[in-house]
């Protein structure tokens, strides 16, 4: 009995990182109910499992809700089924492996106070206020392509007044909490230098 369960769930965690793996839509991932569908109801667990395999990989699953807020309390099958999944990195890269992304380092810099000024306003803010903000460090046109480039990517999200917000990729692969901590870190490190 334990060899035949054993074989039905590493059928499913094959075909749920089949569809993890391969974009099907513009954007990645998969919705909670495409994955009930191909998978079951089960599909939860099946996650877990596939989730645990990847941790050895430095990978994980990771469950992004595109309602606000999203659930606090363990989310049900049906808020489940409205959320995107996604393969992402577990921990951190390297400042080698960062540079084999493609991104110039001030880009990167770009991207990290441009989500952070966004998580400071409550998750909004004009694109004219980053953009203040940005051309303080670098050239005009180089924050106005970087912006751009931020909202080609998913990693902000701008509305028809020109309001930004974060984005799904940033929700899929930025831990804010970190982000904030780090940029708060720095803060006192830099105040108490000059004191």
């Amino acid at each position: 009995m334990r060899g035949k369960r054993k074989a039905y769930y590493a059928s499913k965690i094959k075909r749920a990182s089949h569809l993890l793996f391969y974009r099907r839509h513009k954007k990645p991932g998969v919705k909670g109910w495409e994955l009930r569908k191909n998978l079951g109801k089960d599909y939860p667990r099946v996650l877990k499992i596939l989730d645990d395999y990847l941790e050895r990989l430095d990978l994980q699953v990771k469950t992004v809700f595109e309602v606000e807020p999203p659930p606090t309390e363990k989310p049900s099958l049906e808020q489940l089924d409205k959320a995107r999944f996604f393969i992402t990195l577990r921990g951190t890269l390297t400042p080698k492996e960062t540079k084999m992304v493609g991104w110039r380092i001030d880009d990167l810099a770009g991207l990290a106070v441009t989500i952070a000024y966004i998580i400071s306003r409550k998750g909004r803010v004009s694109r004219k206020e980053v953009e203040e903000i940005l051309r303080e460090k670098i050239p005009r046109w180089r924050a106005d392509l970087n912006i751009d480039r931020y909202i080609r990517y998913g990693y902000i999200t701008q509305d028809e007044k020109e309001q930004l917000y974060l984005g799904w990729r940033t929700r899929a692969e930025v831990d804010q909490r970190a982000l904030i901590d780090l940029l708060l870190g720095t803060e006192r490190t830099q105040q108490e230098v000059n004191a």
